[in-house]
């Protein structure tokens, strides 16, 4: 049954999350950068980073290098914080486990079951790929529970490797006997990557399989009212927001405005987004430096202009900059500042003035 409304907090061991919204962990976009923006504007229950690949973080600490950059901000940062980790050794994500709970002092240690990507799963048998093979993620989670311990582990997973072979009711009991503290379902099959819809009603059965964890959903939410709507209608206990908010921080406290039954705050003005954009600029290139962290921006930027009148035209000088003056040049000229409707309404009242 759908769960009332609106949705209370829940708890992933003892850390309460609330509001029931969490921010995904998305490969090369949530660095502390980005996590610094959505906590400025607010609405997040949890707040996670990049995935880290434990191989390569065991390898960095053997070698006496600089620790992964992706965990870069991690060690000072507000909590609470998820940071998520694949490899498919069991020893191995343990032993990074541990030293993210004992160094790092992380609120969440997540498991990447769902990344689809080549070089994870059918190069490194990684992420997705190890949905076909639930008892090695009860070896994988259940010793990364043990290293972890009091600290939360927590997985993500996605409804199976294809849609012929669709396992996640399975794999939602595999991880609770494990003991993870919560599960995270994409409502998509790896083989799917990001096409077509995600599957809700999907992700809404597997909570009849899991007898004590919280379930949460992840998949096309991109609208304040979408995550009112999976609050009404499925039977999940939070939900993830992903892709949408790249060029969209400010969509976390929408969304908790609308479960607490209050206005939505309004979409920014375009010289407001614009602002924002800026301010993310400046947080990656005090990190970066200017030549590395103008040419990170790049991605973000584009995320920022998506949707708007004059994106493309946008993205394909933005593409090319590799200075700040250059990133500031573009943004000036190119940078869309009207809106569809605005455009449109100003094109009909043209049209309106020379037929008089």
């Amino acid at each position: 049954m759908p769960r009332p409304f609106p949705p209370p907090a829940f708890r992933i061991g003892d850390l309460v999350v609330d509001p029931p919204i969490l921010q995904a962990p998305m490969a090369g976009f949530t660095n502390a950068a980005f996590r610094q923006m959505v906590r400025e504007y607010g609405g997040t229950g949890l707040i996670a980073t990049e995935m880290v690949n434990a191989r390569g973080f065991v390898w960095m600490d053997e070698n006496e290098a600089e620790h992964p950059e992706r965990l870069w901000g991690v060690a000072e940062e507000p909590r609470p914080l998820a940071v998520q980790i694949w490899d498919n050794d069991p020893e191995t994500m343990a032993k990074v486990g541990h030293r993210l709970v004992e160094e790092y002092r992380v609120s969440v240690v997540d498991i990447n079951f769902g990344c689809p990507v080549r070089q994870v799963t059918e190069k490194a048998h990684s992420g997705s790929y190890l949905l076909r093979t639930p008892q090695r993620m009860f070896e994988i989670i259940s010793r990364l529970v043990k290293a972890c311990a009091p600290t939360p582990v927590t997985a993500k997973i996605r409804l199976g490797c294809s849609p012929e072979s669709v396992n996640c009711n399975e794999v939602a009991r595999v991880v609770e006997e494990a003991g993870a503290a919560a599960l995270t379902v994409h409502g998509r099959t790896a083989k799917d990557m990001f096409r077509g819809h995600a599957d809700w009603d999907r992700i809404s059965e597997i909570k009849a399989h899991l007898t004590q964890i919280p379930l949460i959903g992840n998949g096309d939410l991109d609208s304040a009212e979408k995550v009112v709507d999976a609050f009404r209608n499925y039977d999940v206990d939070g939900v993830m927001i992903a892709r949408a908010c790249l060029g969209r921080p400010w969509l976390f406290a929408q969304s908790a405005a609308a479960l607490r039954g209050q206005p939505i705050p309004p979409e920014p003005s375009l010289p407001e987004q614009r602002q924002c954009m800026l301010h993310h600029y400046d947080l990656v290139k005090e990190r970066f430096g200017e030549e590395k962290g103008t040419i990170l921006m790049r991605k973000y930027a584009c995320c920022y202009a998506q949707g708007k009148y004059g994106a493309r035209h946008f993205r394909t000088h933005v593409a090319g900059v590799s200075s700040a003056e250059e990133f500031y040049r573009v943004v000036e000229e190119y940078f869309p500042m009207k809106t569809k409707e605005e455009i449109r309404a100003e094109r009909e009242a043209e049209q309106a003035g020379s037929m008089t």
